[in-house]
């Protein structure tokens, strides 16, 4: 008895399209064979990577440095790409009179009500021959508050505009008093890997007494982020709006900067030498060599041995050291860890001739003493 789907299968090949492939996206069927079909003709075309040799690879860079020779730079120039630059935050903390101001003129709608900014908006411009592009997005609030689904999906925006950009401008309300509703925007351009310059604004107008306490509550509330510059700024009155500049560039040149594996295995024993890492089941932990593993964020790759069992505290302690070491500033420093790989693993202790011969004659050495 023909099944109902394979009887459409026999209505389609009457129309003498050709081969037919019958699937359910759904659950999967017949999925393989179409995606076979489709890419086995271009397999032929891509040639087998080879094998690369890390060890190999880092020891021929490292001699080359050594001996003063300009190790291989790919054409990648950061200098000669405009600057993207997002501003976040919650919603009617003064993102759009921040990024008027900076445009000076009046580009971006504001109104005194939250929501106002639906999309994220890309604006060209140029400031001290340096290109840029300002991405003015809606505020972000937390999940149990939204409920409108246009909010939902400025919230969707917001994280693409976060993830397309080289620097967060991070817009905080001096006058709000809670500083821990701006986590969740930190916690956005955190997971991306964003450089990231905070802005308190709406400091105009507040009493000296408020100041210090607004300060004393970001110092104690914000000390996790050590590395971004903070900026006290009224952006409706411009006070403060262009010494914002001079962060961002700083924040994006750390992420963008490269650094020689000479110079990152440097300081890698450096902070060994200054701490060494932790027995893991009566073993010393060994770190070989690092090297740049990607910019923007700034990505540091240790190959050793188990360095898998690092805790965590001694992955701080290192992401710190090349920090401070590197001397970045607006941006966090990522630390990856490669296992190295035991070349006898797995393989069966075999002798050579020579050794076989040696250990027969020890054999009978044994037997005649007995």
């Amino acid at each position: 008895m023909v099944s109902i789907p394979d009887q459409a299968v026999v209505d389609f090949y009457s129309l003498g399209l050709g081969e037919i492939y019958p699937i359910a996206a759904s659950h999967g069927r017949g999925v393989l064979s179409l995606l076979e079909h489709v890419l086995l003709p271009w397999m032929d075309d891509v040639a087998p990577q080879e094998e690369v040799d890390e060890d190999a690879e880092y020891w021929a860079q490292f001699e080359a440095e050594q001996n003063g020779e300009e190790a291989p730079e790919d054409d990648f120039d950061p200098q000669s790409l405009p600057i993207k630059l997002a501003i976040v935050g919650r919603p009617n903390v003064g993102k759009s009179t921040l990024t008027n101001r900076i445009l000076g003129e009046e580009r971006v709608v504001v109104y005194d009500m939250p929501g106002t900014t639906r999309d994220s908006i890309y604006i060209p411009m140029e400031r001290d021959e340096r290109e840029y592009v300002l991405i003015d997005t809606a505020g972000v609030r937390k999940r149990g508050k939204i409920t409108d689904a246009v909010e939902k999906f400025s919230v969707i925006k917001t994280l693409q505009a976060i993830e397309d950009a080289n620097v967060v401008l991070l817009v905080i309300d001096a006058r709000e008093g809670s500083p821990t509703r701006i986590c969740l925007c930190w916690a956005l351009s955190s997971i991306v890997g964003r450089s990231l310059v905070i802005v308190v604004n709406k400091w105009d107008g507040l009493s000296q007494e408020v100041k210090e306490q607004v300060k004393e509550t970001l110092d104690f509330r914000l000390g996790f982020i050590d590395f971004a510059r903070v900026h006290f700024i009224s952006a409706l009155h411009g006070s403060g709006v262009g010494n914002l500049f001079e962060s961002v560039r700083e924040a994006y040149d750390s992420s963008t900067r490269r650094v020689s594996t000479a110079m990152l295995t440097r300081i890698m024993t450096m902070a060994v030498e200054d701490h060494q890492p932790p027995l893991v089941r009566g073993r010393r932990v060994k770190l070989k060599y690092a090297h740049a593993g990607g910019y923007n964020p700034p990505i540091v790759v240790i190959h050793g041995n188990q360095v898998k069992d690092l805790p965590d505290s001694y992955k701080r302690y290192l992401m710190n050291y090349f920090r401070k070491s590197l001397e970045v500033m607006g941006t966090p420093i990522r630390i990856q860890f490669k296992e190295g790989e035991n070349p006898y693993a797995n393989k069966r202790n075999t002798l050579t001739p020579t050794q076989m011969r040696k250990r027969k004659r020890l054999m009978k050495h044994i037997k005649k003493s007995k």
